[in-house]
Parts: structure tokens; sequence; C-alpha cells
């Protein structure tokens, strides 16, 4: 069961070639977005000029939400001391999206290339 990222967002948003396999997920399996999507996606669509809450009412009716918790938080942090020592512009919010999954035990879905060394992480 994938997360979806807001790189996986975006293409699905765009109707990109890319964003047709977030679609395929989307209809046949299960999915998740982290709560700190909806802000990615909501600062995205200010940028371009678009609704943000057409674009984020797609995440909420499409997938489960999952909210950031303790668990995630204390990973988070562990898990981005470690990953900025080998990815060069490593954030917080790739390692919050890192956690979520570990915990969840879910595949990230991304256009993230931070991601490529990750074994759960499928790259758009």
């Amino acid at each position: 069961m994938p997360l979806i990222d807001t790189s996986a967002w975006i293409e699905f948003f765009l109707k990109t070639e890319k964003g047709a396999k977030v679609k395929q997920n989307l209809e046949t399996q299960s999915c998740y977005t982290s709560i700190i999507s909806i802000a990615e996606i909501s600062n995205w669509a200010s940028r371009q000029k678009l609704d943000g809450r057409v674009l984020v009412r797609y995440a909420v009716e499409l997938t489960q939400l999952v909210n950031i918790n303790l668990k995630i938080a204390f990973l988070a942090g562990e898990l981005n001391f470690q990953r900025k020592r080998t990815e060069k512009d490593w954030g917080m919010i790739d390692s919050i999206i890192l956690a979520t999954a570990q915990i969840y035990s879910l595949e990230i879905l991304t256009k993230d290339h931070h991601f490529e060394d990750l074994s759960n992480a499928e790259i758009l």
C-alpha cells in the first residue's frame, strides 16, 4: 500500500504519464497521504495560482490521511540526522514521509530522487 508523496500528487494533478501511474494506484488499492503533504500541496497550488482546496479534496477523498504523531516525529528526527550524512538536500519533510512509511509499513510513491536508495520507495 503506497504513501503518496507530494511530488506524486503533483504529477497526478498535472495529468502526466507519471501521474497516470498514481491514478492507477489510487484506483486499485488503498493509498495513504501524510498530513504534511496537504501543506505542500496547498503551497504548490498557491504558487501555481490554483485553488488548493480543490486539489486537497482529491487527497482527502481518495486516500486515508495519516497524521503526524509522537512516534513519527521522533523517528523523523533520527532519520533526518542519519540521511543528511548521505543525501545533500535531504529535508525534515522527507524524514517525516520516510518515518510515516516505516511506522505504517507503507511503500513511498514519489518522484523525489532523494528516496532512490530506499527499498520501500517506488520512483515515478
